[in-house]
Formats: structure tokens, C-alpha cells, sequence
């Protein structure tokens, strides 16, 4: 059996090394998704099940003002319609695009 060079050794533990980061880089993702899950599932509760006038008042009121400047997308929005009422239609940019769209 012959033995490997340096540089196919070098070559193999590159490898190696790319394969662990893409692993690490999956791990972090999932570990931020998971924050991101249990917080909102956190508030939620506050929302649903709080009894505190924070839970209540204070809250709803923040999320009501803040959620709107956040949440960019129509159909993210849609989804918290009961915190932050109907969207707002889009301006006239986005709906010139639709129609061109809709009459191919």
C-alpha cells in the first residue's frame, strides 16, 4: 500500500474541515430557528394566558406598534392580522408588476 502524500493528506483534511464548518453552520441555524420558535411561542402565551397588565395592556399595545415596521412581506403580515389589524395594500409599483403578470 503506497503511502499518501502531503498534499493529498492536506488535500483530505480540507476536505474534512469543509464538511465540519457546512455541519457547524447547519447546527448554529438550527439552534437560532429554535430560539426564534420558543421566543415567539413565549410571547404568545403572554398574549393568550398572562393575567399581569403587561400581558394585557403593555404587550399588545408594543406589538401593535412595532410589528408593522418589521414584518415587510403581505403574507407574513396576514398572519398577525389580530395583533396589528388588516394589512395595508401595496402602492401602485407592485400592482403594475401583478397585472403585467396576470395578463401573459
Amino acid at each position: 500500500m503506497a503511502k499518501r502524500t502531503i498534499a493529498e493528506r492536506l488535500a483530505q483534511l480540507e476536505a474534512q474541515r469543509k464538511d465540519l464548518q457546512t455541519k457547524l453552520g447547519k447546527q448554529e441555524r438550527a439552534k437560532d430557528t429554535r430560539r426564534k420558535v420558543l421566543l415567539g411561542a413565549f410571547i404568545l402565551h403572554r398574549l393568550e394566558k398572562g393575567q399581569d397588565a403587561f400581558s394585557k395592556e403593555a404587550l399588545p399595545a408594543w406589538l401593535k406598534k412595532e410589528l408593522p415596521g418589521f414584518i415587510t412581506r403581505e403574507d407574513d403580515a396576514a398572519l398577525f392580522a389580530d395583533f396589528i389589524g388588516k394589512p395595508a395594500p401595496k402602492s401602485g409599483g407592485s400592482d403594475g408588476h401583478s397585472q403585467s403578470a396576470s395578463a401573459s
